[in-house]
């Protein structure tokens, strides 16, 4: 055990300047802090106090004359300043015994030339000897040095109980602001939700407002000709008649009599059109068009906002087979910025994609060279400018939006001694495009950069066949274990956060797939043993379970999430995405 260091000039410093009360220029006994950080004798202080005038119910600070409010049980009840107490015992300690100052009297006030020398735990009292003989010899008595050490061990243990409180507080305390943080994350998540939703129906509106408009053009365009035609028709039989009756007048004036009436029959006949002259005319009401609005707004609510975190199959998507759109093992899932997303068949080997709502769009790879083509695909995901990352045997190799090979790397060297050869299983990628893959063979997590070099390597013995992987917020790897029931998480050093074992109710389920939200909490697939009751849970940050998410699945594997935060689950012969309602 090390000597106790022996008094400074820098201790006999801070005893002359830090351990003295400003009132009574002695060493604190029994310090008490004010609101305003400074600190007196509560002796000191309780005759401030007493000593005031007129009464008021708080103290002046002798030093910067700010105000501090009584306590209802008085001066006492002030804070203590540990801190200097504490000090004051180094500083004795380092004195030695013979200078420790006597805060008390040592002798027994009853008989006054007695040393007091025990405690008297029955009446907690500190007696001498003639008072243990006369008044306490029922009593239990302890030496006061006895006493004194045992007090500081209860002191000491109460501390470390503080210590546990302390602990159980930082836990608390991160758990909330991880809620904080994923409530705005949720926040600015619904505000663009709600946005989205109100420029669509705009977009629905300014629509039908442009199919309206177009055809109430197109309602006046046929009008118009109609009446056209109908007007053009009447002018040609009005041009008729006209230049009847100005053959008629012509006639009328140069012929003679005889002439006149020997045509009269024909000119009389002539003239007789008018009677068969009929004017078409169009109905007032074709003249009309008007316009009137429904109370869109009023009566049709945009949405409605959700308080309770509940999921629900929004669309399901392929079923058994080998055709287009069809999975025998659908067994990971990545999703491009678009919401596009694309599965991963490590039973038919291959890679097809889908739009966000589900429709089928393209199977198969795009590869000029052998090296393109996929013989054991087992894990995708998508970086964040939509590069596409799959785990193939011992390489990651890398495709375009369009399954077009791009290049490949391979994170383990080849066979090496005394070790098996690698087979990478899970890969995910952070926001900073940082890749992780899990070799689930070698039991390694290593972490790339996007052009494949190294970064780190982690090695844990729960790494394990099958591995899925996921990288939270908090630069976290959280991977599970399926044959060992386990789901742990380490950070980027590998330093285990949590490795816990993955039960629901105080029943083991099987964990089989992981992914993260944007706060950083997890969501596991589980498998309960059979096919068809398989759900999937909610956990924090922290590992602590939340609650299930979705229940009756056939058999869930890998899982994402979309850029708008649904939730997609390879189920092996189908792909579920789950929202919130």
């Amino acid at each position: 055990m090390a000597a106790a260091a022996l008094p400074t000039k820098t201790t006999c410093e801070i005893s002359q300047e830090l351990i003295e009360c400003p009132i009574c220029l002695k060493r604190f006994i029994d310090p008490k802090i004010l609101n305003c950080h400074h600190s007196f004798c509560k002796k000191c202080l309780q005759k401030l106090v007493d000593n005031r005038k007129p009464k008021t119910d708080f103290i002046v600070c002798p030093k910067c004359r700010n105000k501090t409010k009584i306590p209802v049980k008085g001066v006492s009840a002030l804070l203590n300043s540990f801190f200097l107490s504490s000090l004051i015992d180094d500083v004795i300690n380092l004195e030695g015994p013979n200078q420790r100052p006597k805060t008390e009297s040592s002798k027994c006030r009853k008989h006054t030339d007695q040393e007091l020398c025990f405690h008297c735990d029955t009446c907690d009292l500190l007696v001498c000897v003639k008072c243990a003989l006369l008044d306490h010899q029922a009593h239990t008595l302890i030496e006061i040095t006895e006493c004194v050490k045992s007090f500081r061990q209860a002191v000491t243990a109460e501390l470390m109980k503080f210590d546990e409180c302390h602990k159980q507080f930082q836990k608390v305390d991160d758990s909330i602001k991880h809620s904080e943080r994923r409530l705005q994350l949720m926040v600015d998540r619904t505000l663009a939700e709600i946005l989205a939703k109100e420029e669509e129906e705009i977009a629905k509106l300014r629509n039908a407002s442009r199919l309206l408009r177009e055809r109430v053009t197109e309602i006046g365009q046929e009008r118009v000709k109609e009446f056209k035609s109908i007007r053009s028709s009447n002018q040609d039989k009005m041009s008729v008649g006209k230049e009847i009756v100005a053959s008629v007048n012509d006639l009328m004036q140069q012929a003679d009599n005889f002439e006149l009436l020997d045509l009269k029959p024909k000119v009389m006949h002539n003239l007789d059109f008018h009677k068969e002259l009929q004017f078409q005319t169009v109905q007032h009401s074709r003249s009309f068009i008007g316009f009137k609005g429904h109370d869109i707004v009023a009566d049709a609510d945009l949405g409605e906002i959700l308080e309770e975190e509940k999921w629900e199959v929004k669309t399901e998507f392929g079923e058994e087979g080998e055709g287009e759109g069809e999975f025998k093992g659908a067994s990971d899932v990545a999703c491009f910025s678009n919401g596009d997303i694309v599965v991963c068949d490590y039973k038919r080997q291959l890679l097809s994609t889908f739009t966000s709502n589900g429709s089928y769009k393209s199977t198969g790879v795009q590869s000029g060279t052998e090296d393109g083509k996929l013989k054991t695909p087992r894990g995708v995901a998508v970086t964040s400018d939509d590069l596409l990352l799959v785990t193939d045997g011992q390489d990651v190799k890398v495709y375009d939006k369009e399954l077009r090979y791009i290049r490949q790397f391979r994170p383990s060297q080849n066979q090496v001694k005394g070790q098996s050869e690698s087979l990478l299983s899970g890969i995910a990628v952070d926001k900073k495009d940082r890749i992780a893959v899990a070799d689930c063979k070698r039991k390694v997590i290593s972490l790339h950069n996007m052009d494949g070099s190294i970064i780190s390597t982690i090695h844990h013995a729960e790494i394990g066949q099958p591995c899925k992987l996921t990288v939270s917020s908090k630069e976290r790897l959280i991977f599970q274990n399926y044959v060992k029931l386990k789901l742990v998480c380490v950070d980027f050093m590998g330093n285990e956060v949590f490795n816990i074992s993955t039960s629901i109710d105080g029943k083991p389920v099987k964990p089989a797939g992981v992914c993260c939200d944007d706060a950083g909490d997890i969501y596991v697939s589980s498998h309960r043993g059979k096919q068809g009751i398989s759900e999937i849970h909610h956990y924090d940050a922290s590992g602590e379970h939340i609650g299930c998410v979705a229940r009756g699945l056939f058999n869930p594997l890998g899982m994402t999430f979309t850029p708008t935060g649904d939730l997609i689950v390879a189920n092996l012969h189908s792909v579920k995405i789950l929202h919130r309602v």
